[in-house]
């Protein structure tokens, strides 16, 4: 016999009752985004791997370990193309701004829902294929943008009742030049400390050594207690920015904390990075991050544009509110009304009857009874799938165009015209 086949390590199956949980979620978020503005765009799971590995940076875990991919043939079957699997969607988004004109001298307020891939050991919170929501701003240069987006995401979490449960950790990481500077002390401090360092930390410590700052080794961060100091080696530029950008925030009344270590895993970032972080899921503590990333667009081909963004990732969102907020639940009932039918015509005459009721409130979950069955199995059918009203439809009411209506919540019953169908029933359900 056969053995069934599994979906892939890492890659989950949602389930309805799962899905009805998330849409309600996301419903919450996309309502909030259109409040500030912002526009959904909609791009490909697959893109050209060079657009990862000059975003992202070529001595990223991402790059160098996550990234699912492929050689793909192109149509002359001669050349041969490196494709990969998005494992994250801020170059994507940049790559459609360029292609498209969207980008230069203009303010774009863009966000994106969709499934990424990292090839990862998976866990809590933490899969292969994963759902992000993001949203990214280009055009606008100010704290006052960056502040802004982190005051959406405030709303977020008070909309999904969570905000006790999530902490903002703040920095800045300055310009490139500052970071260059930065990586001089840090890398000639780090070689004074080499043997006390990790393989991984030794591994990052030339060629990405501010990850280092990133460790999860408690004798590491305690080693880098007297390791230089970012903030020391900031830019005034990036001072200043920093400093309108808490100012901006405390007038909010957004509570955070000034993290000196975080510096993000991603090459891009600049000035301002952000986390929102938890320590209600274990290991996996970043809900929400982001920054800016001014120098991104010009690096990937289009002209200078400032940019700031950031991306959450959705997994992660509905354990917490799950866990957090028992209150925040989805309705587990898949129709409003149940259309039981019965004699020789009845399955013809409740079809068109519940292609009516749809066209006259299309708001409205209808679900028409198939297979036959007696009046009780019929009604137990409803009740299986949460209808608030069936609609009684026999011999006699299609005769008297007529239709029974019964509330499945008082056990009243009543016959009405199924010209007044629609009036009623609107009337039942509110």
């Amino acid at each position: 016999m056969a053995k069934n086949i599994q979906a892939v390590r890492g890659m989950n199956d949602y389930l309805p009752a799962d899905t009805r949980v998330w849409q309600k979620i996301e419903a919450v978020l996309k309502n909030i985004l259109q409040g500030y503005s912002f526009s959904e765009i909609r791009t490909p799971i697959v893109e050209h791997t060079p657009l990862f590995s000059r975003a992202i940076g070529e001595v990223t875990d991402v790059v160098e370990k996550e990234m699912y991919t492929f050689i793909d043939r192109q149509e002359s079957d001669k050349e041969q193309i490196s494709l990969t699997l998005r494992p994250e969607n801020t170059a994507g988004c940049v790559r459609a701004g360029i292609e498209h004109g969207l980008l230069y001298n203009q303010e774009q307020r863009l966000w994106y829902i969709g499934p990424m891939f990292r090839h990862e050991r998976p866990q809590k919170g933490r899969y292969r294929q994963f759902h992000q929501l993001g949203a990214e701003v280009f055009g606008l240069a100010g704290p006052d943008i960056d502040a802004e987006m982190i005051m959406m995401t405030a709303r977020w979490w008070r909309a999904l009742g969570i905000s006790e449960h999530v902490t903002l950790e703040l920095n800045s990481i300055g310009s490139l030049d500052a970071r260059a500077r930065y990586r001089e002390a840090l890398v000639a401090f780090l070689e004074q400390h080499k043997e006390k360092l990790d393989e991984d930390c030794q591994r990052r410590m030339y060629t990405n050594p501010m990850r280092v700052l990133d460790s999860k080794n408690r004798d590491v961060q305690t080693l880098l207690n007297d390791a230089p100091k970012l903030f020391d080696y900031l830019d005034d530029e990036s001072r200043e920015h920093f400093d309108g950008l808490c100012k901006l925030l405390d007038a909010a009344g957004i509570q955070y904390r000034v993290n000196q270590r975080l510096v993000r895993g991603l090459d891009y970032y600049n000035r301002t990075v952000f986390e929102w972080v938890t320590t209600a899921l274990g290991s996996q503590g970043t809900v929400c991050a982001g920054g800016r990333y001014d120098g991104l667009v010009e690096q990937l081909g289009g002209r200078a544009t400032p940019a700031v963004g950031f991306a959450m990732g959705m997994e992660r969102m509905v354990l917490l509110v799950k866990d957090l907020n028992p209150s925040f639940t989805a309705d587990e009932s898949v129709t409003d009304v149940y259309l039981a039918s019965f004699g020789e015509n009845s399955q013809k005459a409740a079809l068109l009857l519940a292609e009516q009721v749809r066209d006259a409130l299309p708001t409205l979950r209808v679900m028409t009874n198939h297979g036959g069955g007696n009046f009780k199995k019929q009604l137990a059918r409803a009740d299986k799938h949460g209808a608030k009203i069936a609609l009684i439809l026999g011999d006699d009411e299609i005769l008297n165009n007529q239709v029974g209506v019964k509330d499945l919540r008082t056990g009243e019953q009543e016959t009405v015209s199924q010209q007044q169908l629609a009036q009623r029933l609107t009337e039942l359900l509110g």
